[in-house]
């Protein structure tokens, strides 16, 4: 008789499908075996595995979430790892029925995104814009100043996921182009226009870039990235951008916990729709698969229109 595969075998084929079909990225993958590797540990405690669990097994499981205080969000989470595993299961034929298939998840709000308002938004590109002035600072510090600059500009001008941003080639910013190709999840392109101050923040950033190099007595400028780490090889990190924004944000006299890369997608997308855009087009602009993400974005139009009427209508109180 043949040996069952291991839990840990089950759940490696299954991530190996997510990446090669799915182009599922090194973060998707690594949080798949983290939700899928708890599962397996809570069954094994009760004898069972991955190839013989039942139905009923999966919902103590589920309950044990919630008993150690996870959110209706995170176990929503498990409850799709935990789907997706066991249809793939089913399709490659290592198990003849599906135990999840009936599950129900925990009902849940979605909450709205955090949105900053035009005049927030404003107040960091100003102050970011006035970091990059002649000053006293360091020719260095002058060139920090100028990617902030650029990078908030690009981010509010096309709301890219962070990850895409950092992430640009500088070929970006040297083609005299309106439009620059953006490969998001899934390894899926997109076109993504740039408006008139997104392409000067980024001309201007490039002169700061190669001035610095000819101060130095450099050669040409040879990284691919437009956001190059000023330490090792590489691009700027995710991190670091937020760490620079969160900064900014104070100094601009709002709270850092009110800012991040991603507050400022939300930023761009509400706005757009606050303005008369319609929904596709900010769903092909955010790079959205599916409309209902971005449908959440109405909903804060909807509720800020509530609050300004609340607030300024005279009758409001009466």
């Amino acid at each position: 008789m043949r040996a069952k595969p291991s839990d840990e075998k089950l759940i490696g084929l299954f991530l190996d499908m997510l990446a090669a079909e799915q182009g599922a990225g090194e973060n998707t993958l690594a949080a798949y075996r983290r939700d899928l590797t708890d599962l397996s540990e809570f069954l094994s405690h009760g004898g069972q595995s991955l190839i013989a669990a039942a139905t009923d097994s999966l919902r103590n499981y589920l309950a044990d979430l919630d008993r150690r205080g996870f959110k209706s969000s995170s176990v929503a989470r498990r409850l799709s790892a935990l789907r997706h595993l066991f249809r793939f299961l089913l399709n490659e034929r290592m198990r003849s029925d599906d135990p999840a298939a009936i599950l129900s998840g925990p009902k849940r709000g979605r909450s709205l995104p955090k949105v900053l308002s035009i005049a927030d938004v404003d107040r960091m590109l100003t102050h970011a814009k006035e970091a990059t002035q002649p000053s006293k600072a360091s020719p260095q510090q002058r060139l920090r100043a100028f990617r902030l600059y650029c990078l908030l500009e690009v981010l509010y001008a096309t709301g890219l996921r962070v990850s895409e941003l950092v992430a640009l080639p500088r070929s970006a910013a040297t083609r005299d182009v309106r439009m620059i190709v953006v490969r998001g999840k899934g390894a899926k392109e997109r076109l993504v226009p740039l408006n008139d101050a997104a392409r000067q923040a980024m001309a201007e950033y490039l002169a700061a870039m190669e001035a610095l190099h000819t101060e130095r007595k450099k050669s040409s400028l040879n990284s691919k990235w437009l956001f190059p780490s000023f330490g090792e090889s590489g691009h700027l990190t995710r991190q670091h951008f937020a760490r620079d924004l969160k900064e900014l944000a104070v100094a601009a006299g709002l709270s850092a916990r009110q800012v991040s890369p991603h507050v400022l997608r939300h930023a761009f997308a509400s706005h757009l729709l606050h303005n008369g855009a319609d929904l596709r087009i900010v769903q092909t602009l955010l790079g959205h698969t599916d409309i209902s993400t971005t449908q959440i974005y109405t909903h804060v139009v909807e509720e800020r229109l509530k609050s300004l009427v609340r607030d300024l209508h005279p009758l409001a109180e009466k």
